[in-house]
């Protein structure tokens, strides 16, 4: 089987693929291949996680024979398209949606595996994402962090971590979710 492995990739790394890429693309990936301007962000938001209701934005897509067994929901998937706003308050001004997939992956406890990204629709950064993935033990209260894994946009080459404060729940229904976000990415 390693003998097969290695041939496989040995026909593969042989092949010349031809890459396009358009001029300026090409002049902005010399100029960050060579230590071009990193640059550093903290940014602060809250997600407005709407789990019950008329408007949720959290939806189960996926429902395995194991999961109505399980006390964890283990073998569900969810998708979710959150709002992100600038304060608290759901009404605040909204600067995004945190939107992806989360895999109920733990027999043992609730915790999910958390694909998303932060896609923000306003300011300078309009257009852009912030890719996080990883572990996400869900908690009524309690801090999690997650890693940042890449980004498009003003966010090209993102790397860092995001925490996550679960503040609130009312009547499980609605949970708000403070972020915090570290990371470097190359400014263009």
């Amino acid at each position: 089987m390693a003998k097969l492995i290695f041939l496989i990739l040995m026909v593969i790394s042989s092949l010349s693929i031809p890459i396009y890429a358009t001029k300026t693309e090409e002049s902005w990936f010399q100029i960050i291949s060579n230590h071009g301007n990193e640059k550093t962000a903290k940014l602060h938001f809250y997600l407005q996680n709407l789990v019950g209701g008329e408007n949720k934005t959290v939806y189960e897509v996926v429902r395995g024979s194991i999961t109505s067994n399980s006390l964890f929901s283990f073998g569900s998937i969810v998708v979710l398209d959150n709002l992100i706003t600038v304060e608290p308050d759901m009404k605040s001004e909204p600067i995004g949606r945190l939107q992806g997939v989360a895999t109920s992956a733990d027999l043992k406890t609730t915790a999910v595996d958390l694909n998303a990204y932060f896609y923000f629709t306003s300011g300078g950064v309009n257009g852009s994402t912030i890719s996080i993935s990883g572990r996400n033990p869900v908690v009524k209260n309690g801090e999690i962090e997650l890693p940042i894994v890449g980004g498009t946009g003003m966010f090209r080459f993102a790397r860092g971590y995001a925490i996550k404060n679960y503040t609130s729940i009312v009547e499980n229904e609605y949970l708000l979710v403070e972020c915090t976000i570290y990371m470097t990415y190359m400014d263009n």
